[in-house]
């Protein structure tokens, strides 16, 4: 087969991001290790971990292993919250109790010795808060984790309401996509990664996220439909009860999402560029499987 200058380039980088990602899985690894009473489930097995690091690799190719690994971390937290809430909590006062401990976290507090999930939380807190832009941004991650809680804790709500017959709108469920915990995770990304503009500029950006997370809510609930029944999971397709229809609105607001970020890379062009490859990755990948391990 013939192979030109480009095909080599086009793999060379490729291979160049794969061995972001190969370390960023390792240092995952080590995490999980350390924090292992947060991480022995099995749905969290070495392919999560890989999953996690690759998509981060190729959404932000031009970072370093540093950064990269942080985003990595923040990423693997919010596994670890959503199995806190989804699957743990056996109460909404456990949901409560996880949320305040959470926010405590945040806002400076020491965790609690059995609060695993805190102890996780407070080291990438510490890491954020040596940032030159933390003291500008930090309301704005709070109120992105305090986003992410409050959404989880509605999905929560909504699973023992839909199990009596009361389920959420389409809508309201779309709107509940803070539960991804997409939108947290770039929110510290950019802190840490960003320059002054950037950080300037971050409610725009947050917006622009907010947009892309809707998208990757649909996109996984069409590729985990299945488990997510297997799971007891909300499901954008079992709402409306028409895969067609889930995918018609995943085309539709990609086509917006397009548009948002095309006129954002005049004014943030790497953010632009990140939250594209992004939604293109995170597409992609979810056509064909999932991150979460068996249960």
């Amino acid at each position: 087969m013939h192979r030109s200058d480009d095909d080599l380039s086009l793999a060379a980088e490729q291979g160049r991001i794969c061995a972001l990602a190969a370390k960023g899985q390792r240092d995952l690894q080590r995490r999980a290790a350390e924090h292992s009473e947060l991480f022995s489930a099995r749905p969290f097995d070495p392919a999560l971990y890989s999953s996690i690091a690759m998509a981060m690799a190729f959404s932000s190719p031009w970072c370093t292993v540093e950064e990269l690994r942080f985003a990595n971390r923040m990423v693997l937290w919010g596994f670890a919250l959503d199995f806190q809430v989804d699957y743990l909590a056996k109460s909404r006062e456990e949901v409560d109790r996880v949320t305040a401990e959470t926010l405590a976290v945040v806002d400076g507090a020491a965790p609690a010795a059995e609060d695993p999930l805190g102890r996780f939380l407070a080291e990438l807190r510490d890491e954020l808060t040596r940032s030159p832009g933390y003291p500008e941004a930090r309301t704005l991650w709070r109120e992105a984790v305090h986003r992410t809680l409050a959404a989880m804790a509605r999905e929560y709500d909504w699973r023992e309401s839909t199990a009596a017959g009361q389920p959420p709108s389409y809508e309201e469920y779309l709107d509940n996509a803070d539960n991804l915990a997409c939108t947290v995770v770039n929110v510290a990304h950019w802190i840490r990664t960003g320059d002054a503009d950037v950080h300037r500029r971050l409610p725009e950006l947050v917006a622009a996220s907010d947009q892309v997370q809707q998208v990757l809510r649909l996109v996984n609930d069409l590729a985990t439909h299945e488990r997510d029944r297997e799971w007891g999971d909300l499901n954008a397709i079992t709402l409306v009860g028409d895969p067609t229809e889930v995918a018609r609105r995943v085309a539709e607001l990609t086509q917006s999402c397009r548009k948002t970020l095309a006129d954002l890379a005049d004014r943030c062009p790497r953010e632009a560029a990140y939250l594209t490859r992004q939604l293109g990755y995170t597409s992609g990948f979810y056509g064909s499987t999932d991150f979460w391990g068996s249960r």
